[in-house]
């Protein structure tokens, strides 16, 4: 799990700034899209983080990038938000809050003849994780193999229904009372 060369000398400009304010820098993208590039930081803090601390952080950021042209080539558009529902994992330290829960790694290289594990992370040490994938097999995979991995929430299948709390308080009718 290594820092981008692309992006590390923006992690030196930004890590120090998210610390100084009580906030943790969880990842830098720097990509195409549409028509220009887009410096994306995502930043978090446990409980998550406030669009005050977002501006913080894009404001403080925006200034030293301005003066610091090296750090990213070209013109860019930066954004400042939170790591969303399906947080990227990208330190070893991320990964023990979320044992018990479900996960998507793609690796460097084949791990059994896959580049790509998704299921239940069910373990984290100091060497790297443990996924018990869809296929109901461990896989063991080291942190320097691992290129990218998300926290993958789930949510409610469709179609299954809530039990309705309304007509547990709702008065009884009683026949012939109007």
């Amino acid at each position: 799990m290594d820092i981008d060369p692309k992006t590390a000398p923006v992690w030196a400009i930004v890590e120090p700034i998210a610390l100084e304010l009580g906030l943790e820098l969880v990842d830098i993208e720097l990509r195409r899209e549409g028509r220009g590039n887009v410096l994306r930081l995502l930043i978090d803090k446990a409980g998550g983080v406030s669009l005050d601390e977002l501006t913080a952080v894009s404001r403080q950021v925006s200034d030293l990038l301005d003066v610091r042209d090296d750090a990213v080539p070209g013109q860019y558009t930066l954004e400042v938000s939170s790591p969303g529902i399906n947080r990227p994992l990208t330190r070893p330290s991320h990964f023990p809050p979320f044992v018990g829960k479900r996960v998507h790694v793609q690796t460097r290289k084949a791990i059994g003849a896959r580049h790509t594990f998704r299921g239940i992370l069910t373990a984290a040490d100091a060497d790297g994780i443990t996924i018990t994938g869809d296929d109901r097999e461990a896989h063991s995979i080291a942190f320097d193999a691992i290129v990218r991995a998300n926290y993958q929430h789930e949510f409610p299948s469709v179609g299954q229904r809530r039990p309705d709390r309304r007509a547990s308080q709702r008065p009884a009718h009683r026949a012939g009372s109007r």
